[in-house]
């Protein structure tokens, strides 16, 4: 079944005419001030059969009327979003950016009866079943955002190498100058620098916040000030990292 044949099937399954349609897209329209949500007939026909694939803003005009996920009427036309995050980690970027957190993870929802959390294992060896968890639950709050390590910043490696993806907590903004006892303890922060961002280690001196590279990383340090020049946007709280890069 094609996505018009599917759109046309949740049409009927409403009882919605080609008619009851076009007069809630323009009630839509309306709404938003915007009349590219206004589905007229011979369109919706066109949608339904002709595979005409609809706009950005027909498409979520069709998922309102129809109560449906606009991720799902995305996935009629083998557009996965759902898969955003998964398949933007194959695809690099020579500069550090944040980076939209995916929609959903997957989690081991019930282990082999032999699993020993003590002992190093071969994960997918003793995972039974894998499940979908909601990534709402997780970034509903805003809790946590996610940073990529761009190919050209060497800024921390090879502590941290470029490819690199890193979970950031903004309520850890709060930059430590001591208290660590190597440099794996040491916190690392995600930096806004204004004209892009930056992931290092960090001494605040007043107004001044140093930027310190990893004492093998071609790079040098930097001083900047704050806020004029930079913001903390959080502390990395966990890492992702392939050991042999790309």
């Amino acid at each position: 079944m094609h996505a018009g044949s599917s759109l046309r099937k949740a049409r009927e399954q409403l009882g919605l005419t080609y008619r009851d349609v076009e007069r809630a897209s323009y009630d839509l329209a309306s709404l938003h001030g915007r009349p590219e949500f206004i589905l007229h007939l011979s369109r919706l026909a066109d949608i339904e059969n002709r595979e005409v694939t609809p706009s950005l803003y027909k498409l979520y005009a069709l998922a309102a009327i129809y109560h449906l996920d606009p991720h799902e009427i995305c996935r009629w036309y083998d557009v996965p979003f759902d898969k955003h995050f998964a398949d933007s980690t194959h695809i690099a970027a020579p500069s550090t950016h944040l980076s939209a957190p995916p929609s959903s993870m997957q989690l081991p929802m019930r282990f082999d009866p032999g699993f020993d959390p003590r002992r190093t294992e071969q994960l997918s060896r003793m995972v039974e079943r894998w499940g979908e968890l909601e990534g709402v639950l997780f970034n509903g709050a805003q809790r946590y955002r996610y940073g990529y390590i761009g190919l050209e910043d060497r800024m921390m490696d090879p502590l941290l190498k470029p490819g690199s993806l890193v979970l950031v907590d903004p309520a850890q903004r709060q930059v430590r100058n001591s208290g660590w006892n190597n440099e794996y303890e040491r916190p690392l922060y995600f930096i806004d620098v204004r004209d892009g961002y930056r992931c290092s280690w960090c001494l605040r001196d007043g107004w001044s916040l140093n930027l310190q590279p990893h004492p093998l990383s071609p790079c040098k340090p930097q001083v900047l000030r704050m806020p004029q020049e930079a913001d903390i946007v959080g502390q990395v709280v966990g890492i992702v990292m392939r050991l042999i890069e790309r």
